[in-house]
Order: C-alpha cells, then structure tokens, then sequence
C-alpha cells in the first residue's frame, strides 16, 4: 500500500527524499508484528504498520501519510503535547492503560492503551520523529471492569438472597391476589386449547352463560362439546391468539337459555422464558351494560336533536305564519267589500271571487302551520270522541271513495277528551286521506277511538295518565325509515308536486301536543301504517262549542272604536269594516300611543288590538283599560293564539277575517256585555 500510494499529495514528498534515518526507521515497523505507529517531522505525519491499522478503525488507510491531525483530531488536545515533550526532551514517554478518547468506527468512545513513546533521530542528528510502540487493552480493562461489577452484584444478590426470596414470592401472592379478585376476566390456554389459567371472576362469567364453570386442566373442547355452534366461535377466536396474533376483540357470547352477554377481549400469546409460544390468555370485561346505555344515550341525544330540530321549525314556522296571516288580513278584507260592494262587471266579479277563494287556501295554509307550530287558537272543550268518530264515518267513505273499505270501531262507555273537535274532525280526515293515497289500488281503512293508560313517565313522551287514543289504520305501501324520520316536517311529502302541501301530518303533530297528547307513527315498507292520535281525557262533562253568531246580528253603532295594531295595512282594512259597521275610528300604532290618546281625554265604547305588538302586548292593554272604564268592549285580533298571558275571559279573533266575521264577533260582544 505504501509503494502504490500517491505521496506527491504528502508533507513528506516521495520515499527516495526521505533521509536514511526515516527509511531504516519505516523499514523496521514495517516488518514488526507490534503495533507500531511513526509520527515524522513537525507534522507529525503518521506511517504505520499493518498490526497498527485495525486500532485506528475506518481511519485506515486515509491516514497513512497524513498529518496526525486530520485523522486524531478528536483526541489531538490530549496527544499532541505527549508528542511535542518526546521531541523536545527526547525523553521516552510510557504508560499503562491509558485511556484515549478515538473515533474510530464512526461514534465517540473511550479506548485504554499500553504506550511507549521514543523519540527517532534524524541523519543531522535532530529529532525526526517519535516512535510510538502500542498496544489496545480496552477489551482487558472493559472485561475487568464488567467482572468486577459482577462480583460485586453477586455479593449483593448472595448477601440479600432470602430477603429478595421472600419479597418476590410477597410480590407473586399479591399479583395473585389481584387477579384471583379483580372484575376482569383473566384465563390462559394451552396449544391444546386447555386451561393453564383462570381467575374466578371468568369462571363466573362462564357460570353465567353456560351453567358450568371451567377448572384448570379442563378441555376447551370438551367444556362446549354439547354446544357445537359456540365451541366453533370459540376457537375461531382463540385460534387466532394461539397462532401468535396479538388483538382485541368485542363479541357475544353465551348459549339464550341462560345469558347472552356482550365481552371485550385483549388477547395475546403467552411464550416460554425461551421465546417459545406455549399459549395464548385474555383479559377480558363484561360491555354488556356500558353498550346498552350507550345505545341510550345515543337514542336520547337523537331524540333532544330531533326535538331541537322540530321545536326550531316550529318557531321559525310559527312566526311566518303570523306574519303571513297579518299580511292576509288587508287582502281578504279589502276582496271582501269588493264582493260586499259589487264592484266591477262580470268579469271583476269572477276576478275578485278567484282571488278570494285563493286567499282562503292561503289561510287553510296558514292554519295548518300555526298547527305545527302549536299556536293554532284551540277552542278546547270536552268531546265525546266516541261519537264524533262514529259520525265521520260517511264523509270519510264518500272521500276515500269506494275502492277503500272503511271501517269504524268506536266501543261504548269511552271517556271524554279535552280537545277541539273541529279541529279534532279535520285531523281525522287528514289522515284518512293520507291513508287512501297509500293505496292506489284499494284497500283496507280502519279507524277507531278506545282508552289507554300510561303509567311510566317516559313511555310514549306522555304524562302518566289516562289517554283516549284515535287511531288510523290501513294497508297500503308503508313508510321506509328514512320517510317515518320526516314524516312529521312541515312541507315533507312522498307525493307528486302538486298533489299536497306536505302538512297533513305535521298539523296533526302539533295539535296533539298542543292539546298535551301526543301523535304516534307505526309504519313499514308493504306493511301500512298506523297513525295514533293519543288526547288527554277530560274530567269535565262533554259539552259542544258555541254557535258562531250570524252576520246578521250586526252590532248597532256604539261610537268610538279605539283600533289599535302595529301593521298599517291591517289597520287601514280593520279600519274600514268598522267604519261599515258604523263606528267612528280613531287609529294607535301601538299601546303605549293608545294608552296617551286615552290620558289625552279619549274615550272610547269599544277596543279592537292586535295581541303582539313592540312593548306592551293587546292583552295588557285591555287589562288596564277596563281597570278604568269596566262597561269598555274588548276584542283581541291576534296572527295566532299564544295562551301564556292572554286573559280567558277576553273575545277573540283570529286574523285573517271577514267583515261578516268580525260583525259577529263584535254581536257576541254586544250580547254578552263583555
């Protein structure tokens, strides 16, 4: 290597340069089985032999003639100066193992050497270089070191022998302890599929589930010999722990005739102290409990974000609708003087009765919302479900038409229900019409009333109670589970454009649970549905709504009408129907205004206000002035009834109206003093 080497790169120069001294000097280390390092001149170039080269590791052979910086440059701080005292003093430096910090195979360590450093004079008789004769005892030092360690761990361990005896078999009986005693199931199998292990609590789990319990020893085979099926699924998943595979599981177990029960499992193989896998064991827990109450806690939160959802709809739904039915007021007043009036020619005429009969669907419309949304105005009384059944029996017929076979079920003695029967009536056909468009081809159409009680308080989400329970039965195509999720969303329908509002169902919604009932949907794809309207019963004895006054039971003018509404356009057409019926009008766009007319010296025979209204409502309005003037007439006009807060004992009207209907209203006022 030293022939072939390029030494024009070399502080040294070529070999046949080099003085005699450093020639006779290489030649002698080369050939020496020591080894041998030379560092020449004030570079202190290194030549070295091949006993030397393993000791400076994967600096070899880029070291060989190179200054000894570049490659001892980790350790130069400490070598250096050993050096340069040899060349100064020429006096031989020699040490047992010492140790040396080199970098020899790519990381930092610490090497221990015998050294013997001699300094080699050149032909002019100066110091050339310095001789460096070594040899590596880290292997001896590192070895002397390790035995004495364990020596001295011996003496330790020989020294507290009985003391640690006795401490790992305490610590082996408390392990035991815990395991024997904890409430997770601990077992371990052989390859065999026998029992090597088994803490009573999985013991008892067994009991539980099969009516034995295994022992250690025991045959996993023979344990579910009589139990094919189960024997089957329990070495499909052992098998897979027996075979080395670590994993956990969640899975039922346990023959129906005692318990099923749902285990999770971490399972993983048990080896020998050689690494040999000798089994597998499981640390198992009952989840039976924790997944049933989680599936009700997931059912509940779906239940709270279902009614969230509805309760939101309905109140944005409610508003509209009131602000729809103030927007209806002027429209259908102002159609109806026109048609009172007889405007226009025939033409007008046809014109006029179009619109009209358009602005009463708008207000059906309107209706069925506030339906939804619970702020219909209910005239609640106690009805005779039985009867009012039983007598819609042939609308329902002619409107189902005859491919539909209708049945009636109502039996005797059934109690009274706190409802509106009308609007009771029209629910009843809403659902009869959905069940006849759920069969297209005919079918079977079964409508009954009988009582029911409930006696726990989350059953049905009713009050625990007795119930008269109308339900609507028929066999049509049935409903799919993502339709029964909606079915109750206002404008939601399964029919073609046109040929429904998509209300039917969420009107009776919310007229169930606005008079405290409830409405259930029972219903599958080719199974038919039943539709159950759940009323609270009365406890009152039945009795029937007031007739409507006719129109024709005008009120005589009774002078001044105080109209009071936030709405323009529902003021100037309320306006005009008084001014007809013969009253003078004086106009408030609010309470506090009408309240400041009357301080300013007005009195008024009669009060006609909007209920809503910014600031004070219609309801506190006429509350305070009949506290002033008792003989005061007072009718509340309202978009929908909101019964927190409005006084029972005060009229009401229900926006939009007609002239007719406020004439009658105002009739009844006269005839009741009120």
């Amino acid at each position: 290597m030293m022939r072939a080497l390029d030494w024009s790169d070399s502080p040294l120069g070529p070999p046949r340069q080099w003085s005699l001294a450093l020639k006779t000097t290489v030649g002698m280390l080369l050939a020496a089985q020591a080894q041998i390092v030379l560092f020449w001149g004030p570079d202190y170039v290194a030549l070295y032999n091949d006993a030397y080269a393993p000791g400076i590791g994967a600096n070899h052979p880029r070291a060989l003639g190179r200054p000894a910086i570049e490659n001892w440059g980790e350790l130069w701080d400490d070598l250096e100066p050993l050096l340069s005292g040899v060349r100064q003093t020429r006096k031989t430096f020699a040490a047992k193992d010492r140790p040396f910090y080199v970098e020899r195979h790519g990381y930092g360590e610490t090497s221990y050497w015998d050294v013997s450093y001699s300094a080699v004079i050149d032909d002019d008789g100066s110091v050339g270089g310095v001789l460096c004769i070594v040899s590596e005892t880290t292997e001896r030092i590192l070895g002397e070191a390790q035995l004495r360690a364990s020596e001295a761990r011996y003496k330790e361990l020989t020294a507290t022998l009985e003391q640690r005896v006795a401490e790992r078999t305490a610590e082996r009986h408390l392990l035991a302890t815990i395991v024997e005693t904890t409430d997770g199931q601990i077992q371990a199998l052989d390859l065999d599929y026998r029992w090597l292990a088994i803490n009573a609590s999985c013991a008892d789990a067994y009991q539980r589930i099969y009516g034995k319990r295994p022992r250690i020893g025991d045959s996993l085979n023979e344990f579910l010999a009589d139990r094919p099926e189960h024997l089957a699924a329990a070495k499909a998943i052992w098998g897979r722990a027996l075979a080395g595979e670590a994993f956990t599981n969640i899975e039922e177990f346990g023959d129906p005739h005692f318990e099923r029960r749902v285990y999770e499992m971490k399972f993983e193989a048990l080896r020998a102290p050689d690494g040999a896998r000798i089994g597998a064991f499981l640390t198992g827990m009952d989840v039976t409990d924790r997944l049933e109450e989680q599936a009700r806690l997931a059912q509940a939160e779906e239940a709270l974000r279902q009614a969230m959802k509805m309760e939101a709809m309905g109140q944005l739904t409610g508003g509209v609708a009131h602000d729809f039915n103030n927007l209806l007021t002027p429209i259908v007043g102002l159609l109806d003087m026109f048609q009172r009036k007889g405007i226009g020619g025939e033409r007008e005429h046809r014109l006029i009765a179009g619109a009209a009969q358009a602005a009463e669907r708008a207000k059906t419309l309107v209706q069925r919302l506030l339906a939804f949304a619970r702020r219909q105005p209910l005239q609640a009384i106690s009805v005779d479900i039985g009867r009012l059944v039983a007598d819609m029996g042939e609308l329902i017929s002619s409107t189902t038409g005859p491919q539909i076979e209708v049945t009636v079920d109502t039996p005797e003695g059934l109690p009274e229900a706190m409802a509106d029967p009308n609007q009771i009536e029209m629910a009843i056909l809403n659902l009869s019409v959905n069940a006849r468009d759920a069969m297209p081809e005919g079918g079977k159409l079964r409508i009954s009333a009988k009582a029911r009680t409930i006696e726990s308080a989350q059953a049905y989400s009713l009050e625990p109670g007795t119930y008269v329970c109308i339900s609507v039965a028929d066999n049509g195509i049935g409903m799919s589970e993502e339709t029964l999720a909606h079915a109750v969303e206002p404008f939601f329908s399964t029919k073609g454009i046109g040929q429904g509002t998509g209300l039917g169902l969420s009107m009776v919604h919310g007229l169930a649970s606005q008079l405290g009932g409830a409405l259930m949907i029972k219903s599958a794809v080719g199974a038919g549905t039943t539709v159950e309207l759940w009323l609270p019963v009365s406890h009152a004895a039945a009795g029937a709504i007031d007739a409507v006054p006719e129109a024709k039971l005008r009120p005589l003018p009774a002078g001044t009408a105080l109209l009071v509404d936030d709405e323009p356009l529902v003021r100037m057409s309320t306006a005009e129907m008084l001014s007809e019926l013969g009253y003078r009008v004086v106009e408030a766009g609010s309470a506090e205004d009408a309240l400041q007319r009357v301080r300013d010296g007005l009195r008024p025979n009669l009060l006609v206000t909007d209920h809503l209204m910014p600031g004070m409502n219609g309801t506190d309005l006429g509350l305070a002035l009949r506290d002033q003037y008792p003989d005061l007439q007072i009718l509340v006009v309202s978009g929908y009834a909101n019964n927190e807060g409005i006084t029972p004992d005060l009229s009401r009207l229900t926006k939009p109206f007609r002239s007719d209907e406020l004439a009658a209203s105002l009739a009844n006022l006269a005839k009741t003093g009120r």
